[in-house]
């Protein structure tokens, strides 16, 4: 480790103006405490990822934790982060198992694509490390990014449609999960409104109980303390027809791109300290994280925001209570009968929490619009997004060749390429033809909004 946590003050308190720096900590039993609420903070969602893809939760959970241990290493134990599952992946990876038994799906096809998600990401981080982040800003402005980011999200609406409808009673606890994550979030604020997904699911579950919705014959069965899930990838050169995958999961580097880079500044802000040159080392780390989780059979990861509220509202920020939440969740992740009672959420409570969380998903994408003032007078702007939006929300496809080892391109990657081209070819003639209508471009970050650090951290999706 490159710094050893100094006790902050007395241990106790934090004072109405100060924060718990990185370097710092508070005393050993607060920092477990708050270790633990990280992990609180963090289990909903992170959870949530393998339950709707059929992932192995307490792999799911083992390299969720050794990510995040990783990570820390990675970035000199300067930048507070959980890395938590990725919702990008959902859909490819999704995608890449369908067709097959739907109550065994074959993962390790999808693994395969988490692989190499991580290998990308990581020689992107490197590339940063050296070069900096211009060339994403040029690549991928705010119109383009916030095209991506938001249809991801709205891509998964007919997977929400299919829950909804699974069995007689799961319309009725989709209603109530949503009413309940609803009503949670209003009706409280600090760290119960913030968990307001994980409780209502809670309520949900309660709920689907008396109407035969839970099986808890899974739960039964499983063992207390045993080794996680573990499944090894698929291999390409035994089975070519991975590499036709690939289009499906390219995408989603561009929104971990977007998100570790928004953690990176989120915290810089809150803190009031230039974190920028850590944001190779933080894309490397997430890089390394999402390959480990492919070999192993773990969810690809992500920076989470859930975590940077919970550091807003306590104001610590001490990398000592981030090591003390990996740890933890490690040790969930040897308990198969956690696993078990993740796996043992019905239809219905999932179907009532995605009906808003895709939602959200691709809402994330249109607050990218609004925070960097993207001008929808401008045709390059409007096109560039419209266009993109329509191929990820009906789910074009195309699959170029052969039949029996295509190389499919879905709804997502289609959008995607589509966002990129349009915007780069219309900025082109654009300019060839001296009329400047470009897309708006990234702006520096603006101090002033260190003075609301909430707002800043919600710019950004774990």
């Amino acid at each position: 480790m490159s710094q050893i946590w100094k006790q902050h003050g007395d241990g106790r308190r934090v004072a109405p103006d100060a924060v718990v720096l990185p370097e710092e900590r508070l005393s050993w039993p607060k920092t477990v405490g708050f270790g633990a609420q990280h992990v609180v903070a963090m289990f909903g969602a992170t959870f949530l990822v393998p339950l709707i893809t059929g992932f192995p939760p307490t792999a799911t959970l083992f390299f969720s934790g050794l990510g995040t241990l990783l990570f820390l290493v990675l970035t000199g134990n300067r930048l507070p982060s959980y890395l938590g599952s990725s919702f990008a992946f959902i859909a490819p990876i999704m995608a890449a198992t369908a067709g097959g038994d739907p109550e065994h799906p074959d993962l390790a096809r999808a693994s395969f694509g988490i692989l190499a998600i991580g290998v990308l990401m990581a020689i992107v981080g490197i590339i940063v490390q050296r070069f900096g982040t211009g060339w994403i800003n040029a690549l991928m402005p705010p119109v383009v990014m916030g095209a991506i980011v938001a249809l991801i999200g709205f891509n998964l609406a007919p997977v929400v449609k299919t829950n909804w409808d699974a069995t007689a009673n799961s319309g009725w606890v989709a209603l109530i999960t949503i009413a309940a994550v609803l009503l949670i979030t209003v009706l409280f604020r600090g760290l119960i409104g913030r968990l307001s997904i994980v409780l209502g699911m809670v309520v949900g579950y309660i709920a689907a109980i008396p109407m035969g919705e839970v099986d808890f014959s899974g739960v039964a069965n499983a063992a207390w303390v045993g080794l996680p899930d573990f499944h090894l990838p698929g291999n390409p050169f035994a089975d070519p027809s991975l590499w036709g995958l690939l289009p499906m999961f390219l995408p989603v580097v561009l929104v971990l791109i977007a998100e570790n880079v928004g953690h990176v500044k989120s915290v810089g802000l809150m803190i009031g300290r230039d974190m920028d040159p850590l944001t190779g080392r933080a894309l490397l780390a997430d890089g390394v994280s999402t390959l480990l989780a492919g070999l192993g059979g773990g969810s690809g990861t992500t920076t989470y925001g859930e975590n940077i509220g919970v550091m807003a509202a306590t104001r610590v920020y001490s990398t000592a209570a981030y090591w003390v939440a990996g740890v933890i969740a490690i040790l969930l992740g040897f308990s198969p009968k956690v696993g078990a009672v993740i796996f043992s959420v019905p239809a219905g409570v999932l179907a009532g929490v995605t009906v808003a969380l895709y939602g959200l998903i691709g809402l994330i994408g249109v607050k990218i619009w609004i925070d960097h003032k993207v001008d929808f007078t401008k045709p390059i702007n409007q096109f560039t997004a419209a266009v993109a939006l329509i191929v990820g929300i009906a789910d074009f496809t195309l699959a170029l060749g052969s039949e029996d080892q295509p190389i499919v391109f879905n709804g997502i990657a289609l959008g995607t390429i589509a966002a990129i081209v349009i915007y780069h070819v219309m900025a082109a003639i654009a300019r060839a033809r001296g009329t400047h209508e470009v897309a708006t471009p990234i702006p520096a970050p603006d101090p002033a909004d260190a003075a609301d650090p909430e707002a800043a951290a919600q710019a950004r999706h774990g």
